[in-house]
């Protein structure tokens, strides 16, 4: 009877927590080419095929200047491109050893919002941020956001973000 106890409980937390993954508070910020400010665009660190534009709204961003905290309603937009390739599927790289940046694959969206972080067990929880997953043209990707959750939570003390010494600039 235990046994069947703890595996309905095991089921029932993988429920739960793909229920949060499918959870759609965040929606596209349609303006943030022209409302938010685009603050760093480098190589991506996590993936070695892409190149990532980030753009944060003014809540974020004056925030980050005066050292505090980032408010609820904060958004990050980062624009994520493939790498150009050679026609052996190598990542081609600039005279400066960078990659060049090809066709826009995704954007990804990063906003605080209170209690947020509330529903996600603690090895998920980003303070109040979560994130979401869209096409270039806006529509919401079936990815996996708990993959994003678990990159971000251990930078706690970067307020859950990799660029936060950037943003502040």
């Amino acid at each position: 009877m235990i046994r069947k106890a703890s595996a309905l409980m095991l089921g029932l937390g993988l429920i739960a927590t793909a229920a949060l993954a499918d959870e759609q508070r965040i929606s596209f910020p349609a303006n943030y080419k022209t409302q938010f400010q685009n603050y760093l665009s480098l190589d991506r660190v996590q993936n070695d095929d892409q190149i990532i534009r980030l753009f944060a709204n003014d809540a974020a961003i004056e925030a980050a200047k005066q050292g505090r905290e980032l408010p609820y309603g904060s958004v990050i937009v980062g624009e994520v491109y493939k790498a150009k390739t050679d026609e052996d599927g190598k990542v081609v790289t600039s005279s400066l050893d960078r990659r060049i940046r090809d066709k826009l694959a995704a954007i990804a969206v990063m906003e605080k919002g209170e209690g947020w972080g509330d529903k996600f067990p603690e090895n998920l929880r980003n303070g109040d941020w979560d994130f979401a997953i869209f096409s270039p043209g806006g529509e919401r990707l079936n990815k996996d956001l708990n993959a994003c959750r678990s990159c971000h939570a251990p930078l706690a003390k970067t307020q859950h973000l990799f660029s936060l010494e950037h943003l502040a600039q």
